[in-house]
């Protein structure tokens, strides 16, 4: 668990906590599961999901909750669940206002993938949650085989930097329609 109490250097013009602070935070604590678990650094690979469930508030005290859901052989999801209430309002019932599910990859010293140690299922909760993280996994891999083979059968018609590098070699000016490539 990690906890933080929300500033007001912290929120948007809405006066809620901009969105991108708490997945900064969702970020933070499930990386260090990850790294607790895995035994040394693990860097995130994706953020499979996150849902803002709820808005957070200056003075709300954020506590987020991390466990490793499932295992591969270098890679880990972690599932968080972040939950706020009132700092100055004691017995307020805290209210869940996001969750999110993370893959990281444990990592060597030179930034290598390294091995992760095994998953110990020990309740029903944690075997619903692996079952649940296999689903989520299947997915991303079905997604990414889905788009790799729409981008080859498209060709490079279909790739945004072949588009642009086509268009910028004719002497076309691009720099309004150039896509930053992550």
């Amino acid at each position: 668990m990690l906890s933080h109490i929300m500033g007001p250097t912290e929120v948007n013009l809405l006066g809620t906590v901009h969105g991108g602070v708490v997945m900064k935070f969702v970020d933070d604590v499930a990386g260090a599961v990850a790294g607790r678990h895995s035994g040394g650094p693990a860097v995130t690979a994706a953020m499979d999901e996150m849902q803002f469930l709820n808005p957070v508030r200056v003075g709300d005290l954020v506590h987020a909750y991390a466990q490793v859901n499932w295992v591969g052989a270098t890679s880990m999801e972690v599932g968080v669940r972040v939950m706020a209430e009132p700092w100055n309002e004691a017995g307020t019932a805290p209210r869940h206002v996001a969750s999110a599910y993370l893959v990281f990859v444990a990592v060597d010293d030179k930034g290598q993938p390294r091995s992760v140690p095994p998953l110990v299922l020990e309740t029903d909760m944690d075997r619903r949650r692996y079952a649940e993280a296999e689903i989520r996994r299947s997915h991303r891999l079905a997604r990414r085989t889905a788009i790799q083979a729409a981008r080859a059968g498209a060709g490079a018609e279909g790739d945004v930097q072949s588009d642009v590098e086509s268009r910028a070699a004719a002497g076309e000016n691009v720099a309004e329609s150039a896509e930053v490539r992550a």
